[in-house]
């Protein structure tokens, strides 16, 4: 599974992704309410999901302890929501496949094909330029 920067909407592919997972670490996760990581990690939270905040700077969130890595954190989660430029991600992406998380999710806007084949090649799922809240909105209908 990866996906082409140029479809933003969802596919059977990111649909797939979400499917049979509990936990999600928000990466780029940000304190403020006004923010899309955080209405993102809220709305994730209030349906169920276990979701890590990860940030540097904060301890906790939402009622949630909050690390500044997923090294930090330091055990695999189901899936690694990214909200940080497309230039942190193959630092991020090399934490993941460190701690044997499954899937690597890119929000709207952040793609990095070179991180996404090198995650492929590490069996982990990768779904780029793609809303997991609006996804995951999909789904339920």
């Amino acid at each position: 599974m990866g996906e082409s920067c140029s479809m933003p909407t969802a596919s059977p592919e990111a649909v797939e992704a979400l499917k049979n997972v509990k936990t999600i670490a928000i990466v780029g996760f940000s304190p403020k309410p006004e923010r899309p990581s955080h209405q993102t990690a809220l709305y994730l939270k209030q349906r169920g999901y276990e979701v890590i905040p990860i940030r540097p700077g904060i301890a906790e969130s939402m009622g949630e302890r909050a690390y500044s890595s997923l090294t930090e954190y330091g055990r695999a989660v189901d899936v690694v929501n990214i909200f940080r430029r497309p230039e942190a991600v193959p630092g991020i992406l090399e934490e993941a496949i460190q701690l044997g998380c499954r899937v690597i999710w890119m929000q709207e806007g952040i793609c990095h094909e070179e991180a996404a084949k090198k995650a492929k090649a590490a069996g982990v799922k990768v779904v780029q330029n793609k809303c997991i809240l609006r996804v995951h909105q999909g789904m339920s209908r």
